[in-house]
């Protein structure tokens, strides 16, 4: 299988269950402003939209959007337990928290790195996002996972969104249990592993 990424995107999110699933990917850089693979392929020949994460299965069949792409990852390992299994209603709660992340966090971040967002927008942005985060760590409570007691695909993807806080001047410090869960993330050693290879860590 084959992995398309940017360093640090939203991609960081397959790329830290796959680690945690023990799947072994083919990674492929892609820049994400030339759309081009750092072998000079032209990215939108794989994914027209433009952006990561794309997975590749063995067969040739391409997957887009990580939440999509992390679900499927984990049912390959059930043992694993990085998703409820299908049917169950902590399987539906599972997709509740990752389209919460998608919808409500991860689309929040988005206008924060365009250049071209007017700064009287960005203040609108950053207000709503301060209070999605907010209610986060209410909802989180004492964790120390958003599912509970079990590591799953949404701690992943949601340890991917908050990272992106540095670099928009987002600062975790101001909800410190959301902090200590970005921390206790960051120590798994599957995701510093994710890190190491993105030249993250």
């Amino acid at each position: 299988m084959k992995l398309y990424y940017s360093p640090g995107a939203c991609s960081l999110s397959p790329h830290i269950v796959a680690c945690e699933a023990g799947i072994a990917l083919e990674r492929v850089k892609v820049d994400l402003k030339t759309k081009r693979t750092e072998s000079g392929e032209d990215f939108r020949a794989v994914n027209p939209n433009g952006y990561v994460p794309v997975l590749v299965l063995d067969d040739g069949a391409i997957l887009t959007e990580g939440p999509a792409i992390v679900q499927w990852l984990a049912d390959r390992v059930p043992d694993k337990a990085l998703a409820p299994a299908w049917g169950s209603l902590a399987r539906y709660r599972l997709i509740e928290w990752l389209n919460h992340i998608s919808t409500e966090v991860h689309k929040g971040f988005s206008p924060l790195f365009d250049p071209r967002t007017p700064d009287a927008w960005k203040a609108i942005v950053g207000d709503r996002l301060a209070e999605r985060l907010g209610n986060l760590e209410k909802r989180l409570g004492a964790g120390p996972w958003l599912m509970g007691e079990t590591f799953t695909v949404a701690d992943a993807y949601l340890f991917t969104v908050l990272s992106w806080g540095k670099w928009v001047d987002v600062d975790l410090a101001r909800w410190p249990g959301l902090a200590a869960y970005h921390a206790r993330v960051a120590a798994r050693p599957a995701v510093q592993h994710a890190l190491r290879e993105e030249g993250l860590a």
